[in-house]
């Protein structure tokens, strides 16, 4: 017997199952039984989506309403980039990764595991949170004006090399030759 208590914490959906049976005598005899379960008949899955009752991370609790939170908060970060020149790689990094956040979001807003695939940063509540991160961050960023402190960097590339070439390494094969022999 189960307790009242017990009960009510677990929520419970029946439903009617209709069933013949043949009985000894050789007559079909109908019988209705009530099956029960706690989650068998439920849309909600433990664990998942809805039914997500921890992250498995301390301190970081389960937010059903993550991936409303994560839109707004990456709008909010393109908004604020927009003070900054197009031309600042920050920027356009936090752009990029913005829009391609918010996209996952808008795309799949009742599949928290499918934009948790497709973002491949952390669960949703762990998304919200770099979000509030990053703003912090863009805060500094705007508030330093560090992207005048970026200098263009002179980079010499010479295709020509072949692979393997002379880049004035040491041939390890060579220096233990060397050593062996003195």
């Amino acid at each position: 017997m189960v307790s009242a208590a017990l009960r009510n914490l677990v929520p419970i959906a029946t439903r009617t199952l209709s069933r013949s049976a043949n009985v000894n005598n050789g007559t079909n005899v109908k019988f209705i039984t009530k099956a029960s379960s706690c989650r068998f008949f439920s849309d909600v899955v433990p664990g998942v989506g809805k039914g997500k009752t921890s992250t498995g991370l301390v301190g970081l609790a389960v937010d059903h309403d993550a991936i409303p939170k994560i839109i707004d908060k990456y709008q909010a970060l393109l908004d604020k980039a927009q003070s900054m020149p197009e031309t600042a790689q920050y920027r356009i990094n936090i752009e990029k990764i913005c829009r391609h956040r918010i996209n996952a979001a808008t795309s799949f807003p009742e599949d928290p595991e499918k934009v948790e695939e497709l973002c491949n940063c952390g669960q949703v509540e762990e998304l919200v949170v770099q979000a509030d991160n990053e703003m912090l961050v863009m805060d500094m960023y705007l508030r330093n004006r560090w992207w005048e402190l970026v200098k263009e960097a002179d980079i010499q590339y010479e295709p020509s090399q072949t692979e393997g070439g002379d880049h004035g390494d040491v041939e390890w094969d060579s220096k233990t030759e060397r050593n062996a022999e003195a």
